[in-house]
């Protein structure tokens, strides 16, 4: 008996790196997946269906269940085919898990727009598309008075909510599905739906550039694999994970920890004049908390291996 015996879970980005390791984890506890993989390069160019029908014969190997799907999570109504793909296939839908992303790494001067709109529609969008068609079909079950067993977990990273030079589009998409989850985990919870969000670093081919190629030893890599990522998202994806909701996961290795998000620091009443506010943002400033490093803590403090994916 694993732990989601009998749930059923779409996973985007399925057939390499975190995602793949998500499928064969929950598949081994027992869950049917849908496995999602458009196939394209790092940068989000190509198509090819390989990846994910190797996961998901990785998974029937198991003894699982898995069905294979090419989808674009950029686009809304692929995403509602994901969906109902799984409805369709196997009955229901318990568990969303929005992993798919490219990267498109450039300074702000040197980003184009297409560099821009790809990351943001892939990643952002790419985590709203199944979660709304999920959300939709969660909340009609609940109004039919039917029992709703729902998760969406989605992919963050250390970039978008601590900041890393280079990715003002990949941060400002990650940032922007931590604040998703946090909204969304507030307005799903009337209807027994929890939602969380993952700020993970591991080993893949997306961040092996980032963190020595070929000279990273094999004791690194396993110190980061994606494997442990899908610990808690597999956790996460249970029933004992009923009352956790709206949290932001931030996973290195085996080390987990919960970032908490924004908090209001000092504050100072405002003069009329402009030209009288100097002194008074400089006492904020100095009473003020400098941003988390990559580590996730105080510029000062050790913090956590800084790496992201």
């Amino acid at each position: 008996m694993g732990i989601l015996d009998g749930k059923v879970a779409l996973i985007t980005g399925a057939g390499r790196g975190i995602g793949r390791e998500h499928a064969l984890m929950m598949a081994a506890e027992g869950a049917k997946i849908v496995v999602n993989d458009l196939g394209g390069d790092a940068a989000g160019t190509g198509v090819d269906a390989t990846p994910a029908q190797e996961t998901v014969s990785d998974i029937k190997e198991m003894g699982g269940e898995a069905v294979i799907n090419g989808g674009n999570v950029a686009k809304f109504d692929d995403a509602g085919a994901m969906i109902q793909q799984a409805i369709d296939t196997f009955g229901d839908i318990n568990i969303v898990v929005n992993n798919a992303g490219i990267l498109r790494d450039r300074m702000l001067f040197s980003m184009s727009e297409d560099d821009w709109d790809s990351v943001i529609a892939v990643h952002l969008k790419g985590t709203f598309g199944p979660s709304q068609h999920a959300a939709t079909y969660w909340r009609e079950k609940a109004k039919a008075g039917e029992e709703v067993y729902g998760r969406i977990i989605n992919t963050a990273s250390p970039s978008g909510i601590y900041g890393n030079v280079g990715q003002t589009n990949y941060g400002a998409a990650k940032g922007g599905i931590a604040a998703f989850s946090v909204i969304a985990a507030q307005e799903l919870v009337k209807y027994g739906v929890t939602v969380n969000c993952l700020a993970p670093a591991a080993w893949s081919r997306m961040t092996a550039p980032l963190m020595g190629g070929d000279d990273a030893t094999d004791e690194f890599k396993e110190s980061i694999s994606p494997r442990w990522i899908s610990v808690i998202a597999t956790w996460l994806a249970s029933p004992e994970a009923q009352n956790v909701t709206g949290r932001v996961f931030d996973v290195r290795g085996d080390q987990l920890g919960i970032a908490e998000g924004w908090h209001l620091g000092p504050v100072a009443t405002q003069p009329d004049e402009p030209s009288q506010l100097g002194p008074v943002v400089a006492e904020l400033m100095a009473n003020a908390r400098l941003n988390a490093n990559m580590g996730g803590k105080d510029h000062e403090g050790p913090g956590f291996p800084a790496q992201s994916i």
